[in-house]
């Protein structure tokens, strides 16, 4: 990145300070002049496949292909703002003025491979496909990657030109099934969600059309997804698999279907993702979507939910319908995970750091989350109690263990659908998370 700014020389020095000056508060809640979409972008969608490449230690973004497709199914409002600052960002400006006028901000499953023990002796690369509004003239798409101190540690540029001839036009595929499931409003106004069937034999079309419409009831019978429910489009996208199930290594099974979906991700028995993220963007093409959720043919336990990427669950487990909420708190909302291993995690979040995730806490910056919502006179550290399961759920405080560790990472309550899926509902700090999120999306 030093040398790319070198070569621009003094001129690229104050643009370059100029622009950091335009976006440093692009995850907050400044006061700024609202980009309009109209001026700025065309009812259209640019989809830019990148491979991202590495170890645990080094990383390389490299640009695969841009698509473009029909319609823009993605927020008209707050354009220029970010809801979280997430594990990486995408920011779009208007190449000849350098404005900011498109961001947003993703996790992707690279960068999680980076912390297993595998990124240490080898390197892999991985999918990520990211979308904009269509620009009306030359923009700069920049990609930037964070580690788990918030510190970049991968940066790509490029402009872009919405004229190339080398920008794909991309159509549907001609094999699938899909059915309106809840149609409240036109993309603009709505959040649009599609709901993938994977492992789902060409026979089995109807079984996947009562699984998604079961797994849209469940997720609609928890608030705030309840109180908004008029704000959401969601689609149910079948795609006929050679087999019936989910690929599983540790057992020597592995199954041909439309999306490769597999358990054992990176040796966890129950973390149920799949690699091809290029073919879950390419079977969607042609609907509007927002928010993917995998729903995967298989009664075994797992899930896995990725912000502003995807999420998974198996279809017929009994505790199915819990992981999807729990899951899609994740890649919709940016939820972080509220529970820890007995024998403390993996050190993933730091006492000098406050994490993106709006849920959880290291009390660096603690006023910048829910304290707030916390009673007058409580302590900090909140000290845990015995109480019924709606106490547990209600009363907030500062909870010692979240994100995966014992010590050191806090959370609201004692229990929430983000530690436990058991719990009876989201816990008020999540609740309010989901709600700003919605609101961000649609007002």
């Amino acid at each position: 990145m030093t040398g790319f700014w070198m070569k621009r020389g003094l001129l690229g020095w104050l643009v370059a300070i100029w622009a950091c000056l335009q976006i440093c508060e692009v995850h907050g809640n400044a006061v700024r002049n609202a980009v309009l979409f109209e001026d700025w972008f065309e009812n259209r969608t640019l989809r830019m496949d990148f491979v991202l490449t590495g170890d645990s230690v080094n990383q390389q973004i490299g640009l695969l292909e841009c698509s473009s497709l029909d319609g823009w199914a993605g927020r008209h409002h707050h354009l220029d703002s970010l809801f979280v600052k997430g594990a990486g960002q995408l920011l779009v400006k208007d190449a000849e003025t350098g404005c900011l006028i498109y961001a947003t901000s993703f996790s992707t499953l690279f960068q999680e491979w980076q912390a297993t023990e595998e990124a240490r002796y080898c390197c892999r690369s991985f999918d990520l496909c990211l979308m904009a509004p269509m620009p009306r003239r030359k923009v700069l798409v920049q990609v930037s990657l964070q580690d788990s101190r918030q510190r970049t540690v991968g940066f790509w540029e490029t402009p872009v030109d919405p004229s190339d001839i080398l920008i794909r036009r991309k159509k549907g595929p001609a094999h699938r099934s899909c059915r309106p499931l809840l149609q409240s409003g036109g993309p603009a106004e709505c959040v649009d969600i599609a709901i993938v069937g994977d492992g789902y034999r060409h026979d089995q079309t109807e079984a996947f059309y009562q699984d998604a419409a079961r797994m849209c009831e469940r997720i609609f019978s928890y608030r705030p997804y309840s109180d908004f429910k008029n704000r959401f489009n969601v689609t149910a996208v079948t795609l006929f698999s050679q087999d019936e199930g989910a690929s599983e290594p540790s057992k020597g099974v592995w199954k041909e279907t439309a999306l490769g979906s597999s358990f054992d991700t990176f040796y966890s028995d129950r973390y149920l993702t799949t690699l091809r993220l290029r073919d879950v963007h390419d079977a969607l093409v042609g609907i509007p979507f927002e928010e993917i959720i995998i729903l995967v043919n298989t009664d075994k336990y797992g899930g896995g939910g990725i912000y502003g990427t995807y999420m998974l669950t198996s279809s017929s487990h009994p505790r199915s319908l819990a992981v999807c909420v729990h899951e899609l708190g994740h890649s919709f909302a940016g939820l972080g995970d509220e529970y820890d291993y007995s024998s403390g995690g993996d050190d993933l979040y730091f006492p000098d750091v406050e994490p993106w995730e709006k849920n959880i806490t290291t009390c660096c910056d603690f006023a910048s989350k829910w304290a707030d919502m916390i009673p007058r006179g409580t302590p900090v550290p909140t000290p845990p109690f015995e109480g019924d399961s709606i106490q547990r759920n209600t009363r907030i405080g500062v909870y010692e263990g979240a994100g995966y560790m014992s010590h050191g990472v806090y959370r609201p309550a004692l229990d929430c659908l983000m530690r436990i899926t058991g719990a009876p509902a989201f816990c008020p700090v999540c609740q309010r998370i989901i709600r700003q999120r919605i609101e961000y999306l649609t007002e």
